[in-house]
C-alpha cells in the first residue's frame, strides 16, 4: 500500500534578500515544522531565525504540531525590527 504524500510550500521573506521558497513533500499527518526543517531553509538563515512562534500557514500564525494539508503555504515570519506604534509615532512627526 502505498504511503500518502501531501505537498507544501515553505516560504520565508528576509529583510532586504530574495525570498526563499522550497517545496516539499511529506508523509500525510506531518507537523508544520517537520516541513520547515524537511525544506532545509533553516540551514540557509542565520541561528534563530526560526521561532516555533513565528510560523503561520496562509498569512496566520499557527502552532508548528499543527498537521500540514496538501497544498499548504507554510511562511516563518521574520522578527519585528521596529514596535509598530513606535513607527506610527515616527511617521506621525
Amino acid at each position: 500500500m502505498a504511503e500518502h504524500k501531501v505537498s507544501a510550500e515553505i516560504v520565508f521573506a528576509g529583510a532586504g534578500q530574495p525570498i526563499l521558497r522550497r517545496r516539499v513533500e511529506l508523509a500525510k499527518g506531518s507537523t508544520l515544522m517537520q516541513a520547515v526543517e524537511l525544506s532545509g531553509i533553516a540551514r540557509m538563515l542565520p541561528a534563530g531565525t526560526i521561532d516555533g512562534r513565528r510560523i503561520g500557514v496562509f498569512g496566520r500564525l499557527a502552532p508548528t504540531e499543527q498537521l500540514v494539508q496538501d497544498g499548504d503555504r507554510i511562511e516563518i515570519y521574520r522578527p519585528l525590527t521596529l514596535d509598530p506604534m513606535e513607527a506610527r509615532r515616527r511617521r506621525a512627526r
